[in-house]
């Protein structure tokens, strides 16, 4: 028999480093969900993406009981770390903070490709290089015809 679903709850928590503390304490808690027993499954499943920023979207039942996915990291974030840069551009139209290449690109695509809404690769390039263009990024060179 089927769990009845009670609701869900979407977080951003540095991988291997969630605590009680806010935003996982009271967002878990409001629910009447064990915060600490989540807090160990998490840290154990993202101890290889330590420090990364992961999106996490927790499903809970009404018997206080839970589940959660780990998506990848969101593409900003691995923007920032492909350009070493600090964060994005305050006027992306008139300041632009960094370069990146198509490559590069690529390969962002390529590990979020399955947490977008999109079905081939040249299509989520072309959303990860909107997304560098809202921060400030300036892709360099013209888009790879296959």
């Amino acid at each position: 028999m089927a769990k009845e679903i009670a609701g869900q709850i979407k977080l951003q928590i540095k991988g291997g480093a969630a605590n009680p503390s806010p935003p996982v304490g009271p967002a878990l808690g409001s629910k009447g969900i064990n915060i600490m027993e989540f807090c160990k499954q998490f840290n154990a499943r993202t101890q290889d993406k330590a420090g990364k920023v992961l999106p996490v979207i927790i499903t809970y039942y009404s018997d206080k009981s839970f589940d959660f996915v780990v998506k990848t990291p969101p593409v900003a974030i691995q923007l920032l770390e492909a350009t070493k840069v600090k964060k994005g551009s305050s006027e992306p139209n008139r300041k632009k903070v960094s370069e990146i290449t198509w490559e590069q690109v690529k390969a962002i695509a390529a590990d979020k490709m399955v947490d977008l809404n999109c079905f081939t690769l040249d299509s989520a390039m072309r959303m990860v290089a909107g997304t560098a263009r809202s921060m400030g990024i300036t892709v360099k060179g013209e888009f790879p015809v296959e």
